[in-house]
């Protein structure tokens, strides 16, 4: 008898169900649920960066995990995340890669309406394309956005890059700074003058060491407070170099002082159980750098952790 499994498949359970079974190609359908979305850019980083590898790398990540969380009873299994594929960036084009993203989740939400999106990039520059088509199609949005940098880097230094995200939003008008919430800004990887910028601009940004002298848990209560109070919906945009270098080594700008896994997995949880949460990106992971794809596997752990909390 001929004994054949899948490629890569070294061993089945007839028990288990594998997270990346979550996974389901879109065919072209309305889409009511969870929806992937690769953003392989990673030319617009301002230091070397396989960051284009990531969305692949998180796929793969996937299949590390089962989709039963033993701590609340709940399984995925009957979840599913449509996969929409890869945005295709331009080769050399970073402006027109930009226009691609924004014109693509722009339409995506347009005709998903229920569509939550979950984006995975590449570098922190496709934050900006992202969030602005979130805001045009969704309306007043806040966001939450964990990061070592503030990401408002001015634009005549170096063009856009993964560093002006957040400058290229607020200058365009697509977010208000009262409607973006800056946590685990932390020292010696920011400026004087950029700290001055979003505090002039009227961004709320919480340092490390606020996350750690008042805890995570009240940061973020008293963030959905106030975003219950003014925004239709929420988007997170999670750098991954919020954490320290200790449990991001495939982060390219990882540095010590940063959060724990444990606490960043708090903040989300946390953010899960709002009604206004309605789409996510995770931005600067680099697979070809990554030790054991620790990085990578933690992003795919924290989307699953997120979506058990949000099915609770």
């Amino acid at each position: 008898m001929i004994h054949l499994t899948p490629p890569g498949n070294l061993f089945q359970d007839q028990y288990v169900t594998r997270a990346s079974e979550l996974l389901r190609t879109w065919q072209g359908e309305v889409v009511h649920s969870y929806g992937l979305i690769g953003v392989p850019l990673a030319k617009s980083s301002i230091s070397h960066s396989g960051a284009h590898l990531a969305p692949a790398a998180f796929r793969q990540s996937l299949s590390s995990f089962t989709t039963y969380a033993v701590e609340s009873g709940c399984d995925l299994q009957r979840e599913r995340i449509i996969d929409f594929g890869d945005i295709a960036m331009h080769a050399t084009d970073v402006t027109e890669s930009h226009k691609r993203i924004k014109d693509t989740v722009y339409e995506l939400l347009q005709e998903n309406e229920k569509l939550f999106p979950i984006i995975i990039g590449g570098d922190h520059s496709v934050s900006y394309p992202a969030i602005a088509a979130f805001q045009q199609a969704r309306g007043k949005t806040a966001v939450i956005q964990f990061d070592a940098h503030c990401d408002v880097r001015n634009l005549q230094d170096g063009g856009v890059t993964n560093g002006t995200p957040f400058r290229k939003l607020l200058e365009e008008k697509h977010i208000e700074g009262d409607y973006l919430y800056q946590v685990g800004i932390r020292n010696f990887v920011n400026s004087e003058a950029y700290i001055h910028y979003v505090k002039q601009a009227g961004v709320r940004m919480v340092t490390m060491e606020e996350v750690e002298t008042v805890g995570i848990q009240s940061v973020i209560q008293s963030i959905l407070k106030e975003v219950g109070e003014k925004a239709e919906h929420l988007y997170v945009s999670l750098d991954m170099d919020v954490l320290d270098q200790a449990y991001a080594p495939g982060c390219p700008a990882a540095a010590p002082g940063g959060m724990t896994s444990s606490v960043l997995m708090e903040a989300l949880n946390l953010i899960a159980r709002s009604p206004l949460f309605s789409g996510i990106d995770i931005v600067e992971v680099d697979p070809s750098v990554d030790f054991r794809s620790m990085t990578s596997k933690l992003s795919a752990y924290l989307i699953l952790s997120l979506l058990t909390k949000r099915m609770k």
